[in-house]
């Protein structure tokens, strides 16, 4: 019964958190919202002290539950491994713990966060490693099947599904999203816990507390007659039968070695079972020997590979040409983040604000020094001030909750008028895109000469009034570089 409930309650997790980084509509944050913010890590970094104190009293209570029912990475794993069993069963062997590899780890993560949330610390964030893997693997299937269901209802008469664009938002993002699958999957394929147990940093946290855990798994020595299905069946290959001892640091509670125990001599308990301690055991009983399983199948991870939308041609007429991003001297971070530092040291990049955002705003950094991290750029579509999608999704802190009037008075950025690449001075045609667009009226059309009023009219900004929104640059019909971008600030403010 408890390996069940285990089953249940991390299968309801997994789903939910997945559906979190698949539903593009943002529409089931409103129940599931919850879901990412009891991570740990994203806890962590918001300082939502209540979460924090939460799980670490769920892990002095019941162990390493955690890792077994809340993180999706962990139950990912646990579904590698289930396959792997189901190609060899009593696969699994006792190691003994790698707690030099598990330390280095943790502090290389520590000290990765404190600089300011380095690369190191986004790859081995146990929740940011699976969001990236779920939004940028899993969300363009989910999307293609939601085109066919939307292709179908159309010539239906329905409007219960509705298509939406599959691009490719980082080819960066999506290697070392597929890099990552690989490797766990492989890891948990042949050695089940491996990743959590030597890798993982929250793990190896949490494991520390575990050796105090109120219940955990208990051997009776009394009941035990050395068969050592449990120790063949733990996927974190803690149980050591010669001496009757399980390493609780590293044990996650999945209620497997009890489930597998044909004399019920394991117990999920406080108090040790009856019996003689298991190392008294271990010097009387006579050492029998037991086999050896070899583990030597390989997993083939397959990458999805995808390829953007084309753009359509301009009535049929004239190619339009992509537009190519500008080279900012200030990254765009998004309203709600406060500062670049602030949104840095808080985003661990698990692309959840990226999956949710309807306009195609935020995409990974490719810049090495902020790798992953979102930032904004208006290629695809602008910032729209009525839009707070990513405020409301993001776990960790790094954009702040913010209402929709906040938003249309936050400055993030500038515009910048490029007077080489305007149109009524380059084809001398009449445009004003960016005036006619502009949310806040921060720009106007004026005469090019002074005086002239039939002289070709270009755009004047008002730096005061700009929010940054992008629509100016992103509705520019400039190509491939618009006449007009925004460059960002270090610091937002108020206007």
């Amino acid at each position: 019964m408890l390996r069940k409930t285990r089953i249940t309650l991390s299968a309801i997790f997994y789903l939910g958190i997945t559906l979190l980084f698949l539903d593009f509509t943002g529409t089931l944050h409103t129940w599931l919202g919850w879901m990412a913010k009891i991570q740990f890590l994203p806890a962590l970094l918001a300082l939502n002290v209540g979460v924090v104190v939460a799980l670490l009293i769920l892990t002095l209570l019941c162990g390493r539950v955690y890792c077994s029912v809340i993180c999706p990475l962990g139950v990912m794993q646990d579904i590698f491994a289930w396959f792997g069993k189901k190609a060899k069963k009593n696969r699994y062997t006792y190691s003994p713990e790698k707690k030099w590899l598990r330390v280095i780890m943790l502090v290389l993560f520590v000290a990765s966060l404190l600089a300011g949330g380095g690369i190191l610390a986004k790859l081995l964030a146990p929740y940011s490693a699976y969001g990236r893997i779920a939004g940028n693997l899993l969300a363009p299937v989910w999307q293609w099947g939601n085109n066919a269901l939307a292709y179908v209802a159309e010539r239906m008469d329905s409007y219960a599904f509705y298509e939406t664009e599959v691009w490719v938002k980082s080819s960066v993002t999506l290697a070392i999203a597929a890099a990552t699958l690989l490797l766990v999957g492989i890891l948990a394929w042949r050695g089940g816990r491996t990743y959590c147990n030597t890798i993982c940093p929250v793990g190896t946290l949490l494991g520390f507390v575990s050796r105090f855990s109120w219940l955990k798994p208990v051997i009776d020595t009394n009941k035990c007659i050395d068969c050592g299905l449990c120790t063949k069946n733990c996927k974190a290959s803690c149980i050591d039968m010669k001496t009757h001892q399980i390493d609780y640091s590293r044990c996650v509670s999945c209620m497997d070695c009890i489930d597998k125990c044909k004399k019920g001599a394991i117990s999920y308990c406080h108090k040790p079972a009856s019996g003689n301690s298991g190392a008294q055991v271990a010097e009387e009983k006579v050492n029998t020997g037991r086999r050896t399983f070899l583990t030597t199948t390989a997993v083939v991870a397959a990458s999805t590979a995808i390829k953007a939308q084309e753009k359509k041609v301009d009535g049929g007429l004239a190619a339009i040409k992509d537009k190519i991003a500008p080279e900012r001297q200030t990254h765009l971070v998004p309203p709600g983040a406060l500062s670049a530092r602030n949104f840095a040291q808080h985003c661990t990049s698990c692309q959840l604000c990226v999956s949710v955002c309807p306009n195609g705003v935020l995409t990974p950094s490719t810049d090495l020094t902020r790798l992953m991290q979102p930032e904004l750029t208006y290629e695809r579509g602008y910032c729209r001030p009525e839009c707070t999608k990513c405020s409301e999704v993001c776990p960790t802190g790094a954009i702040r909750p913010i209402t929709r009037e906040d938003k249309s008075s936050t400055q993030i950025g500038h515009a910048v008028w490029i007077k080489k690449n305007c149109i009524p001075l380059t084809d001398g045609q009449p445009c004003g895109n960016c005036a006619r667009h502009c949310p806040t009226g921060a720009i106007q059309m004026v005469p090019s000469v002074e005086g002239d009023k039939r002289s070709p009219k270009i755009p004047v900004i008002n730096a005061e009034r700009c929010i940054g929104c992008g629509a100016c640059e992103h509705l520019c019909p400039a190509r491939p570089f618009s006449a007009i971008y925004v460059e960002g600030h270090q610091a937002h403010k108020e206007i």
